[in-house]
This record gives structure tokens, sequence and C-alpha cells, in this order.
């Protein structure tokens, strides 16, 4: 797993602290929970998700791959 360091003003890393606390997770886990809230993936889970929706479909891989960027537009969209 690599290491990352951010830099945060005092107040929204002791909100970040606190959240994590609240919630009993890390602020990693956090973190990675955001990340996927937002739609943000490697290309090898992206690669994935098109996989697994061509499986259960008749898409093509073009069309597929539509339906997956359309999903990840649609919860960036969201917040």
């Amino acid at each position: 797993m690599s290491r990352l360091t951010i830099t945060l003003s005092e107040a929204r890393y002791k909100a970040l602290k606190e959240a994590a606390v609240q919630r009993d997770k890390t602020i990693g886990q956090l973190i990675d929970e955001s990340l996927d809230f937002y739609g943000i993936k490697s290309r090898e889970d992206a690669r994935d998700l098109v996989r697994r929706a061509r499986a259960h479909s008749k898409l093509s891989e073009a069309q597929a791959l539509a339906v997956a960027l359309d999903h990840v537009r649609a919860v960036r969209r969201k917040s």
C-alpha cells in the first residue's frame, strides 16, 4: 500500500480525526471511502467494472464502457 502526505488546515485535520473516531474508522479508511464515493478508481478497477458489466449483459465493449463512464459521471455530479 502506498503512503501519501497531504497538508490540511488544523481545523480540517481535527474535523477529520473526529469523524474517524465517531465512525470507528481510520483517517485512511475515510479517505478511501470518499474516493470510492467520487468514483475514483484505478484503471484495473475500471476495467474490471467493464468486464463484469459485459458478462451480465449483451453490450459490446464500447457500450459497456459508455455505461461505466455514465455511472462515474453521475456519481461525480451528485457531489
